[in-house]
C-alpha cells in the first residue's frame, strides 16, 4: 500500500552537528551511509561523545561529505562554522575553536563506511518523521513553525493521507522505499533537551519539549531498523508492506 514519498533525506556525518540534505544516498546495514560516523569525544567527561546536551552551539556547525560516497573510504568530511569558514573535520584550528568555546578537551573518533555502531546513531538505525506530524506539532506548540532539524530525523515522509502520527501505528511492520530498501518500524523516539535548542542561533526554549511531554507522552517520530540495503532517492515512493 502506497503511504507517501520521501520528502527529504538528512544525514549527519558528524554526531550532533547540523546534518546535510541529500538527493540520494545508500542505506547500509547500520542506516544512512556515514550517518554519525564521525564524532567529537569529550575527554573532560570520561570520553563520552560531545553532544548538544553539553555544548549547545554545536547546532550552529554543519557537516557534509564533499565528494562521492564510496563503500571503502569516506569523501572528505567538512565542517562549516557559524561564520561560514570551511574546515576538514579534524583540522587543528577547528578543534581548538571547539575546545575554547566548550571549555572541554576534545579528541576525535571515526567509524568505517562498512560498519558504524548503533551507539553513535541512536537506539536504532534510522529515524522517520512525517510532514503531517510536524504540522500537527506546530499546532499543538502554538508557533508559526517547527523546524525539523530540532529532531534530527533521517527521512522526512510526505504522507499521501495527511494523518498526524500515523507512523506510530506501523510498529512491527515493514516499509519499502523505492525498488530495493526495506525497513522495519520498531518504536517511538523519546525526546530530550536537544529539541529545545534553536538550530539557527542555539537559543534554548523549553516550551517545545514541554508540549511534546504533555501532548505526546514525550514521543515524536519513530525508529526503524534496516532489513534490506540499497539506494534511496528524494521522491521515492514508500509502501507499507502486508
Amino acid at each position: 500500500m502506497l503511504i507517501g514519498q520521501i520528502k527529504e533525506i538528512v544525514r549527519h556525518p558528524v554526531k550532533s552537528l547540523r546534518g546535510e540534505s541529500v538527493e540520494k544516498t545508500k542505506i547500509m546495514d547500520y542506516g544512512l551511509y556515514g550517518d554519525r560516523s564521525h564524532a567529537y569525544v569529550d575527554e573532560t567527561n570520561n570520553g563520552e561523545f560531545l553532544t548538544i546536551t553539553r555544548f549547545q552551539e554545536m547546532v550552529r556547525y554543519s557537516a557534509r561529505f564533499a565528494g562521492e560516497d564510496t563503500v571503502n573510504v569516506y569523501p572528505r568530511t567538512e565542517v562549516i562554522t557559524p561564520e561560514g569558514k570551511v574546515f576538514e573535520w579534524e583540522d587543528e584550528e577547528l578543534i581548538k575553536e571547539l575546545e575554547n568555546k566548550s571549555k572541554r578537551k576534545i579528541t576525535t573518533i571515526e567509524y568505517p563506511p562498512s560498519h558504524v555502531p548503533i551507539g553513535p546513531i541512536a537506539v536504532e538505525h534510522i529515524q522517520l518523521v512525517s510532514d503531517a506530524s510536524l504540522e500537527k506539532l506546530k499546532e499543538l506548540w502554538g508557533k508559526t513553525e517547527v523546524d525539523h532539524r530540532r529532531f534530527r530525523p533521517n527521512i522526512i515522509i510526505s504522507l499521501k493521507e495527511k494523518i498526524p502520527f500515523i507512523e506510530e501505528t506501523w510498529f512491527g511492520r515493514k516499509i519499502k522505499i523505492g525498488s530495493e530498501v526495506e525497513l522495519q518500524v520498531k518504536s517511538h523516539c523519546k525526546r530530550c533537551m536537544i529539541t529545545t535548542v534553536d538550530p539557527d542561533n542555539a537559543a534554548k526554549d523549553p516550551s517545545l519539549l514541554k508540549t511534546i511531554a504533555k501532548e505526546r507522552q514525550n514521543h515524536f517520530g519513530v525508529y526503524a531498523s534496516v532489513i534490506k540495503t540499497g539506494e534511496i532517492f528524494a521522491g521515492d515512493d514508500i509502501q507499507l508492506l502486508e
